[in-house]
């Protein structure tokens, strides 16, 4: 069995050829080795975005959890809706969801009568991931398509594990988005607190579920309904931060093919992350405009709006969920991007994963009325 598609830590993901004969999966290995599987591209986003009714997003796995907050409001038009945890009048407490440092998010839109559904990255673990979706009551054999918005460990992590238990379910070909073979490059963590092996992509778990890798470098079509930004341009004035070496080149199956890579990579054997393959994905709602879901915003979270409005041709922005990677910049910086989102007019924003607190703070000083608190289990209704 591949150690990593049991979602091992990512400095146990390397293997030998008898992890891989034991797994069935040495077809598959050898043909990444080969260079074969070659992705297939996104349907480019060519005119305006497809527009839903409906978008209930559900935060399958945050970093944050509070499980007695109260079940339901409405804040505006948005419903919000808590899981809660695993207590019932009739049994003593049973499992419960689980957080940890990464993120997944369910999207489920609606357009007249289509429903379609997304899986959008996948925590640090497959056991946060796959329980969480369980006590949720996400069918995997719905989803119309997944998307990974960059890779990192922390939204990764869980996808081999998810797809082991959950491929033979899967509609066949199911495609996953990805924003480039940057994805699927090995990385070391270089930032604090510690430095580490930071894992990479299991193909051979992508090859055996039979997902279609997409390339999504350029914005794209996601499942009829939703859209990818593409690659996130840097024009504002964020500062990208590089807590990670992309590492160039195959081994033992893992990593990214150089010939695949942009020119100025190919030659190197390593370089600090600039994240190019770092997409976001955003949905158009009927009568309230775009709701971005940024991920990680490693290439700046006003950033990633600005592309989805420049590709979209919609400059409503009615919601902006997900991590803002805040945390480890100083007040000012925080402030001078509360400062942009406001000019740029946001409805309501949902900070999550990496946003870090003084975000929140601030911004529920800054923004009143429109910083919406999620967590782990937390489901979002824009629209209908």
């Amino acid at each position: 069995m591949l150690r990593n598609a049991l979602g091992m830590p990512p400095c146990c993901c390397r293997l030998d050829r008898r992890d891989v004969v034991a797994g069935g999966a040495l077809t598959a290995l050898l043909a990444v080795v080969a260079g074969g599987m070659r992705p297939a591209r996104g349907q480019t986003l060519a005119a305006a975005p497809p527009e839903v009714d409906q978008l209930a997003l559900r935060l399958l796995v945050d970093s944050y959890q509070f499980a007695v907050t109260p079940g339901h409001k409405a804040v505006g038009p948005v419903q919000i809706e808590q899981f809660g945890w695993g207590i019932e009048p009739d049994r003593p407490p049973g499992p419960t969801l689980v957080s940890e440092f990464g993120l997944a998010m369910h999207a489920e839109s609606t357009r007249g009568v289509e429903k379609r559904n997304i899986l959008i990255d996948f925590a640090f673990t497959p056991y946060a991931l796959n329980n969480n979706a369980s006590l949720i009551g996400l069918d995997p054999a719905v989803l119309d398509a997944m998307v990974l918005s960059h890779g990192h460990y922390d939204h990764f992590g869980g996808m081999a594990g998810f797809l082991e238990k959950h491929g033979a379910s899967l509609k066949p070909g199911l495609p996953l988005y990805v924003g480039g073979e940057e994805a699927f490059c090995a990385r070391t963590w270089t930032g604090p607190p510690v430095k580490g092996d930071f894992g990479a992509i299991d193909r051979g778990a992508l090859e055996a579920a039979k997902v279609r890798v997409t390339y999504a470098d350029g914005p794209s079509i996601v499942a009829d309904h939703g859209f990818t930004t593409g690659q996130i341009g840097q024009k504002s004035f964020e500062k990208l931060l590089s807590p990670s070496v992309m590492k160039i080149g195959v081994a033992r199956g893992f990593g990214c093919f150089a010939e695949r890579l942009p020119v100025d990579e190919r030659a190197l054997t390593a370089t600090p992350d600039q994240f190019r393959h770092e997409i976001a994905t955003a949905y158009n709602v009927k009568g309230r405009g775009l709701v971005v879901l940024t991920s990680c915003s490693h290439r700046g979270v006003v950033n990633a709006v600005k592309q989805a409005q420049a590709v979209s041709g919609v400059a409503k922005i009615h919601a902006v969920v997900g991590g803002f990677h805040l945390a480890p910049y100083q007040e000012d910086y925080v402030r001078r991007t509360i400062a942009a989102l406001k000019e740029i007019d946001v409805d309501y924003v949902v900070p999550l994963h990496c946003t870090g607190e003084m975000f929140y703070d601030i911004a529920r000083t800054e923004m009143p009325g429109k910083v919406l608190r999620g967590f782990t289990g937390t489901r979002l209704i824009f629209g209908g």
